[in-house]
């Protein structure tokens, strides 16, 4: 048996009342994962801890089975994986967005989807006039960027600024959690409005005004960690060879980390624009030398975050009939049969704009395995499924186990 896991991010929402009480999932036209839910065995899956945030990192490391209550290490170090980034023991890395700051208030948490190219001048002059032998940035993708301290001290509390959409973002400002690392956020304060007097007449944030598109004014470092330690999925699971594909850099530290082949896309953006129909391509071309795939698509999450109804509903539309389609066909002409799981990370509701901690649904679908009563995918639907609700490392090992009927 083969496995592939295909992630929309984000896709779980809650019912919208301007749209009759219904989500996004249900308004989705999605025949083949209703099929895959229909021939398949669904159930709900708990994937952030009370006491965590229900970010991306927490909540696709868990859907990977870690313990991540004992293994995460914050955002930062994750996408250092992604980007060859190698820490040293004494290496803070955090994630820094670049970011729009109208009226002292966060207006959105992605400099309006910067492109690469501008991102990366706007890195490189920050390297140029901040930077130094303990201070380095590191491009990364669209908005989406690497802050190292050489001895800064993690017990820092940061805001992820896709959590304060609309809010004042002095408030929000760094603060630390013990004496140990004042240093380390006054330091972080200063950067962070040190950047604003620097990027707010930068020619590309001047081009970008020009043009009606926000500015990247800002940068917001958050979520700060070291290395972390972590099994590889061959040593918690005995999967000999697996592979991630993904556009985010976040996703694919991760598999750096848990010891996955790391399967880049050419016009893979995170967006919906992302290029679907190549990621799938990739996925059943992986299949042939690995036992495990893991697809991520980020277009779900991006859309509920900016509160765009119809086109997080569209997004998954597309997962439908541009990814899910595919690997169905192509799985059933396969020699070994294959299991399809289908599911979110977390939920990103599109009136809050916010990741939330409730349990998402999920599908996996065995040839061969007797279904039960859930007739299609939705929030709601999946709880006639057998699985029940799961939480730690029960969905992968309900993945892996023998058909049972």
């Amino acid at each position: 048996m083969k496995y592939i896991i295909v992630l929309g991010d984000g896709m779980a929402d809650e019912p919208l009342a301007a749209y009759g009480g219904k989500t996004p999932l249900q308004m989705a036209e999605k025949p083949v994962i209703d099929s895959l839910a229909k021939k398949g065995r669904t159930g709900l899956l708990k994937t952030v801890p009370e006491d965590m945030h229900p970010g991306s990192e927490i909540a696709n490391m868990s859907v990977l089975g870690y313990d991540v209550q004992k293994v995460f290490e914050g955002r930062g170090v994750l996408e250092a994986a992604s980007m060859g980034v190698t820490l040293d023991e004494n290496d803070l890395a955090l994630r820094c967005n670049l970011l729009t700051i109208e009226n002292e208030n966060i207006k959105n948490h992605s400099a309006g989807h910067i492109s690469n190219a501008e991102a990366y001048e706007l890195i490189d002059y920050l390297n140029k006039n901040l930077g130094n032998e303990l201070i380095r940035f590191y491009p990364g993708v669209s908005y989406r960027h690497l802050l190292v301290i050489k001895g800064g001290k993690k017990y820092v509390n940061c805001t992820p600024p896709h959590d304060v959409p609309g809010k004042p973002f002095r408030p929000c400002l760094i603060e630390a959690e013990n004496e140990e690392s004042a240093a380390t956020a006054k330091l972080l304060n200063y950067l962070i409005l040190r950047s604003q007097a620097l990027l707010a007449e930068h020619p590309v944030n001047l081009k970008r005004r020009a043009a009606g598109k926000e500015v990247a004014n800002s940068i917001w470092p958050w979520s700060p960690g070291y290395r972390p330690q972590m099994p590889t999925l061959k040593e918690l699971f005995g999967i000999e060879k697996s592979a991630v594909i993904s556009a985010v850099d976040l996703i694919q530290g991760i598999g750096v980390y848990a010891g996955m082949d790391v399967i880049k896309v050419e016009g893979a953006t995170g967006l919906y624009d992302t290029n679907y129909e190549g990621k799938a391509k990739a996925t059943i071309d992986a299949l042939k030398d690995h036992d495990l795939v893991y697809l991520h698509v980020e277009a779900s999450d991006e859309a509920g975050h900016e509160g765009d109804v119809e086109l997080k509903t569209k997004t998954i539309s597309y997962l439908d009939s541009r990814i899910v389609k595919y690997l169905v066909e192509q799985t059933e002409k396969m020699d070994e049969p294959v299991t399809i799981a289908v599911l979110p990370d977390h939920p990103t509701p599109c009136a809050t704009k916010i990741h939330t901690r409730a349990a998402v649904p999920f599908i996996i679908y065995k040839p061969g395995e007797s279904p039960d009563n859930a007739q299609f995918y939705d929030e709601f639907e999946v709880a006639k499924g057998s699985y029940g609700i799961l939480k730690g490392d029960q969905f992968m090992k309900a993945l892996l186990t023998k058909i049972i009927n």
